[in-house]
């Protein structure tokens, strides 16, 4: 981060803003997978999220950004992952400092149909590679920690798929692949 942009995080009077994002993730072939998506504004590599929304917990609010701007639904585990901070660009207005809650999510399903399918695109990457593509410092190096240790997400260090959908990492794209088709739960 610049000197610029970390004194917006250090000013009191600006204001630090939360949200929250979900790290969606998968095994695939022993290792941890993490689903990038591309921002609307910029088209960097980032994670789904978004601001508190008003009947929702943490981890249900990042859940949902992950539906809306990946068309991911999943496991989402309720104690975060870690924590992040960057500046929101404004259109208009000075940059909005942001404190990003993160909480993991296993992915069961990827929809071909997403509110925002058409402002973006979603790529799976392994977890070193993911770090290399984000612009966050502290986002890389919880990606890069992630890579160097997969058990610190609940469920990979066995490697099992989520009990919703057994099959959805046969069904979704290769780590480096275009982006995901859907997947389908298995029914009866």
């Amino acid at each position: 981060m610049n000197s610029s942009k970390t004194h917006h995080f250090l000013d009191p009077g600006k204001g630090l803003r939360s949200q929250y994002a979900a790290l969606c993730w998968r095994m695939n072939r022993g290792r941890v997978e993490v689903l990038l998506i591309t921002s609307r504004d910029t088209g960097r590599w980032v994670l789904p999220k978004g601001w508190p929304m008003a009947g929702l917990d943490p981890a249900a609010a990042a859940a949902r950004e992950a539906w809306e701007e990946a068309g991911v639904t999943g496991d989402v585990t309720p104690e975060p992952l870690g924590l992040y901070t960057y500046a929101k660009v404004m259109k208009d207005a000075e940059d909005l400092p942001c404190a990003v809650t993160v909480f993991p999510l296993r992915v069961a399903l990827l929809a071909a149909r997403f509110p925002e399918r058409k402002e973006r695109r979603r790529k799976w990457f392994s977890a070193a590679k993911a770090a290399r593509k984000v612009a966050e410092p502290e986002l890389c190096a919880l990606l890069e920690s992630l890579a160097l240790d997969p058990a610190c997400l609940p469920g990979a260090e066995t490697g099992a798929a989520p009990a919703a959908n057994a099959n959805a990492n046969a069904n979704a794209d290769g780590a480096d692949g275009a982006d995901a088709p859907a997947a389908r739960l298995a029914t009866g």
